[in-house]
């Protein structure tokens, strides 16, 4: 049951003339902004937690299958691009001995 602002106000006038100001400002002062329903406990956090640690398990999986695919087809390209160089290398030098010999 969530307790209104004006429930709240009579009861701390309640409060003020039967304990006095600084009581029942105290007294007030503990009670919950909003219904004690809204509050997370510590049950809660743990299932939150548990629940973050889990989701987060699932992206490392995710990020380390991703990596092994991206590093995978790096290693191809780089490769393939050494190949290529090496190719168009020996070719020039072809040129280059084929001119000189002219």
């Amino acid at each position: 049951m969530t307790i209104g602002d004006e429930a709240r106000c009579r009861l701390h006038q309640r409060l003020d003339s039967a304990l006095g100001a600084q009581e029942a400002a105290t007294l007030m002062s503990q009670l919950s902004p909003m219904g004690w329903g809204d509050l997370a406990t510590k049950r809660d956090l743990d299932s939150l937690g548990q629940s973050l640690r889990s989701e987060m398990a699932t992206v490392r999986s995710e990020m380390g299958a991703l990596e092994a695919r991206v590093g995978a087809r790096l290693y191809r390209e780089l490769r393939l691009m050494t190949w290529r160089l090496i190719t168009a290398i020996v070719a020039v030098m072809s040129v280059l001995v084929a001119a000189v010999r002219l």
